[in-house]
């Protein structure tokens, strides 16, 4: 699961454990920094306390799961390249270690986006994960977007809804993911 989170810490996590997010749950953090000048509750120390007394678990996998990278090799002329960056050992560790917590979690992964299409978690992380996970989203209104569904709207974004002869679905639908990380992939500000 994947959510939206610019709103309060109380809010947020009631919304998580509305969603039967229960005691067993784990909080996964994969931002590029463990705090937010935009988001100030994103900080990992007041968010780690908060979830505390909810009895949720927090882990920060920014390091692994991040949109950017310390490997100059992972950017094409200063932008991040999604493809080069999830061949990366830091990037199969997170998703190993993401795999391993949901057979003993319910996980939830934070994300500052108010539309996940947007996110580098949808993007990015989730078609790495096994088809069989349910993966949902929760949007800004704390109302529920299946992971099939943002994929079948990524298509419908980048296609439009008429099927085609010469594509399947599942080759749309690669071709929406790589048109859309470079849609949304950080670009390294010129250095002066």
């Amino acid at each position: 699961m994947r959510g939206h989170f610019t709103h309060n810490n109380e809010k947020y996590i009631l919304s998580i454990t509305d969603i039967d997010i229960e005691s067993q749950a784990k909080k996964i953090d994969c931002g590029t920094y463990s705090h937010s000048a935009y988001v100030s509750h994103f900080n990992a120390l007041e968010l780690r306390n908060k979830l505390t007394e909810y009895n949720i678990k927090y882990l920060y996998l920014g390091k692994e799961l991040g949109p950017r990278s310390d490997n100059p090799q992972h950017y094409i002329n200063g932008k991040v390249q999604y493809h080069l960056l999830e061949q990366s050992q830091h990037f199969k560790s997170g998703i190993q270690k993401l795999v391993s917590g949901i057979q003993h979690f319910t996980i939830a992964i934070m994300c500052a986006e108010k539309d996940p299409i947007n996110c580098h978690r949808s993007i990015l992380i989730c078609k790495h994960l096994p088809k069989e996970i349910n993966i949902f989203h929760i949007l800004g209104d704390s109302s529920l977007e299946a992971h099939s569904d943002l994929e079948k709207r990524l298509v419908i974004t980048h296609f439009g809804d008429t099927a085609t002869l010469f594509n399947t679905y599942d080759e749309l639908l690669k071709q929406a993911y790589l048109l859309q990380a470079q849609k949304i992939a950080y670009t390294k500000e010129e250095e002066k």
